[in-house]
């Protein structure tokens, strides 16, 4: 008689487990909502990526970074100016990846199918921190973009550009005493459900990273030691496709020579010819106001753009949102105020 309460009190905590499971399961499904990208976007070098994606392509396996940008560029992947190791990847970079991954595909030169190809292209971005996913008309990711509260605020953004100094890249708008260091690159792009109309980059940049423990260059400029010449990839001539090539470029036209046999090879992946005679290979302390303001240039925007450069005078930037109406872009207050480079989300 004792047995039949415990056996009942059993019967009724397994029922009540069994009822539970729907609802445990719904809670683990729903994951934390991320947030912003950080202030400095995460540097990646081309090569690392060239060599990451030779092997998620299935096209081999190599540790090479010139050999394996050769390999793609012959597989038809690579940017529109061609692999250059040192220079960072920016979000158009990997929408001009998708592209060419795409195109690919298509033409039968990659052993996956188009969706297969783009989703390993993906994977491999989201491992290396650049969950990055090119905008495209008529193309909507994770529905309404956040409101300008979910971005950071502009002290947090300022406080950044005072310890550690300007980021190469940033998707926000630098604060006044740094803006004129930037350009702007009017190309639209999603970062897990923030929707940027585009991405501010240092016009001029040599910095040492540590890659797989070993130390790399992230750099626009390439010194050519033996015939002692300094070319600098300008961020908004790359983008307009005036630029110099480097591996995997087929064609020559639109691009500018810098009068070398085989410069996208000896230059701009050539080990040991990136550094400038007498350089220092760490980065300055950028503490404080810059020093930089008796030759303050304004940010210039490429020709023809169609979406207008934020202003840090203006305090706000009217774009083009996903949706086709006009969005505005949160202000960097602090220090002065200045444009922001993300969207407020609320249409006007």
């Amino acid at each position: 008689m004792k047995r039949e309460p415990l056996f009942m009190f059993k019967a009724v905590a397994v029922g009540l487990f069994f009822l539970l499971i729907p609802v445990m399961v719904s809670a683990q499904g729903e994951q934390p909502a991320q947030g912003p990208p950080p202030v400095g976007q995460p540097l990646v070098r081309e090569g690392d990526l060239a060599v990451r994606l030779v092997s998620a392509l299935g096209l081999g396996t190599t540790n090479d970074q010139a050999e394996a940008e050769t390999i793609l560029g012959e597989a038809g992947v690579t940017p529109r100016n061609g692999w250059i190791a040192d220079y960072p990847v920016t979000p158009d970079i990997i929408g001009e990846l998708q592209n060419s991954i795409s195109g690919a595909a298509d033409a039968g030169k990659l052993s996956m199918s188009r969706d297969e190809a783009l989703k390993r292209f993906n994977d491999a971005n989201d491992k290396l921190g650049m969950e990055v996913k090119p905008h495209t008309n008529g193309q909507t990711y994770e529905g309404t973009p956040p409101g300008a509260e979910n971005y950071p605020a502009p002290t947090v953004i300022n406080n950044y550009y005072y310890d550690q100094g300007p980021p190469i890249v940033t998707y926000y708008a630098p604060p006044p005493d740094y803006y004129y260091l930037y350009s702007w690159v009017p190309y639209p792009f999603w970062w897990t459900g923030f929707w940027f109309p585009g991405f501010f980059i240092l016009n001029d940049f040599h910095r040492t990273v540590v890659v797989d423990r070993r130390v790399e260059f992230v750099s626009n400029h390439f010194n050519d030691v033996r015939r002692h010449r300094v070319f600098r990839i300008d961020p908004v001539s790359r983008f307009n496709g005036r630029t110099f090539a480097g591996i995997g470029v087929t064609r020559t036209r639109g691009f500018i020579s810098t009068g070398v046999p085989r410069s996208d090879r000896r230059i701009f992946n050539g080990p040991g010819a990136r550094t400038f005679p007498g350089s220092r290979t760490t980065t300055p302390s950028y503490r404080g106001t810059p020093s930089y303001r008796g030759s303050r240039m304004p940010a210039q925007s490429p020709r023809g753009a169609r979406m207008s450069a934020p202003s840090s005078r203006e305090g706000r930037m009217l774009a083009p949102s996903p949706g086709g109406g006009r969005m505005v872009s949160p202000p960097s207050r602090g220090g002065g105020g200045g444009g922001g480079g993300a969207s407020r989300g609320q249409r006007r």
